[in-house]
């Protein structure tokens, strides 16, 4: 037997309901507000940016660092040990070709020449000093010999009278036996000389090799020292502008460090450097933007470093305009190397609308509204991006970032 239920139960159980029922109708409420919210939205004019979708030649680029330098620079390096006693041009200064920069002081060198040229002349008397004692002791074993020889003469004519003698019974085969052992022992003396000779002659003329030999180095050094003592005057060897110069008068610097440097300044370079993970998109004669504010250079790239240091690749660009005015030495400039080119497509200029995906939205203006759209993206680069579909030539789109209104489809353009 069902038994009826107490008034104050069925009373709470009306008002639960009734509070449930008033939680989901806000719900719904401010549900449906958001989403009214999300399809109708405004914003005002003055802070977006727009572009026009125009047909064009677009090329893909990849950034790059770039430094511009002088076609040609040459670095004044110190022939010798010498310390500045003048200078006479400052950083900035145009030079000709011959034209005193820098004084050296050179007494220092100067007393080595002397001693060089002293020690020279010395080696020379040495040389002449040994050719007189080798000479004289030519002679004297020469004379030697000639003595030796007239001994063998003597010695075989008492041979040839010992043996006439023992023919004749008036000697003995003893007497005719030790003349014969005396011409053999004065031949073998003789023999000896000569062998004396022979190696006294080869050792003159190593004597005297090793020593015009040393003469010559002595000589050599003598003149290496004269040259970079005519060097020492430090003058440019062409025309150009000094853009650096040692002026520290007094200070002492050493055999080939650097005193100045002079540029043409008419004609640059630029060196690029890039990371190493683009390297097998960059190539020799592949075309190069270098960027200076709003202006742009155009170059190729002439010339890869095969060496990668700290993930970085270093580049040479030879410039199609090398003598621009906006152009200053060690000038950073933003370097893009173009990888593609697709010509007549169309594009917009680029802007923070663009994150760089494939396929994104933007909103395009119409009739006071921006409406969204999905589009697909080509290639990319500073100035530009190609769209490949959903939009026309002459539709303007929003550059601005519009990120905050992702979820609306329509945006009121206020004015």
């Amino acid at each position: 037997m069902d038994t009826a239920l107490p008034e104050q139960v069925i009373v709470n159980r009306k008002r639960k309901t009734i509070f449930y029922i008033i939680i989901v109708a806000v719900i719904l409420t401010i549900a449906m507000l958001l989403l009214r919210l999300s399809f109708k939205s405004s914003i005002n004019k003055s802070v977006i940016t727009t572009a026009v979708v125009e047909k064009g030649n677009i090329e893909n680029t990849i950034s790059a660092t770039g430094e511009v330098l002088p076609e040609f620079e040459e670095i004044i390096t110190s022939p010798i040990n010498a310390s500045i006693q003048k200078v006479m041009m400052d950083a900035g200064s145009k030079v000709n070709a011959g034209q005193p920069i820098i004084m050296l002081d050179k007494s220092a060198s100067e007393t080595e020449l002397e001693k060089l040229k002293f020690q020279l002349e010395s080696k020379k008397n040495d040389i002449k000093k040994l050719k007189l004692q080798l000479d004289k002791s030519f002679y004297d074993i020469k004379s030697n010999n000639d003595v030796k020889q007239l001994r063998i003469n003597s010695l075989e004519a008492d041979v040839e009278n010992a043996k006439r003698l023992f023919k004749a019974g008036g000697g003995t085969k003893e007497s005719v036996d030790q003349a014969e052992l005396n011409l053999q022992v004065a031949k073998l003396e003789k023999l000896q000389l000569e062998n004396e000779i022979k190696n006294k002659q080869q050792t003159m003329q190593v004597e005297m090799k090793e020593a015009e030999i040393a003469a010559s180095i002595q000589q050599n050094d003598q003149r290496e020292l004269e040259r970079k003592l005519k060097q020492a005057n430090m003058v440019a060897s062409r025309a150009g502008v000094i853009t650096w110069i040692n002026k520290n008068i007094g200070s002492s610097i050493k055999e080939g460090e650097s005193v100045a440097r002079i540029a043409n300044l008419e004609s640059f370079k630029v060196t690029g450097s890039i990371s190493a993970n683009y390297i097998d998109q960059l190539h020799n004669g592949i075309a190069a933007i270098i960027r200076i504010n709003e202006t742009e250079v155009r170059g190729v790239v002439a010339n890869i470093y095969p060496s990668v240091q700290n993930n970085i690749v270093s580049f040479e660009i030879r410039l199609n305009e090398n003598d621009n005015k906006l152009f200053r030495p060690n000038m950073k400039v933003d370097v893009y190397i173009v990888t593609a080119t697709h010509n007549d497509v169309l594009r917009v200029a680029n802007g923070p609308a663009f994150k760089g995906a494939s396929s994104q939205d933007i909103f395009v203006l119409n009739n006071g509204k921006a409406v969204r759209r999905t589009v697909h993206i080509g290639m990319t680069n500073f100035d530009f991006v190609e769209i490949k579909d959903n939009v026309q030539q002459g539709d303007v789109i929003i550059t601005s970032d519009m990120s905050e209104y992702r979820n609306a489809k329509e945006i009121s353009i206020n004015n």
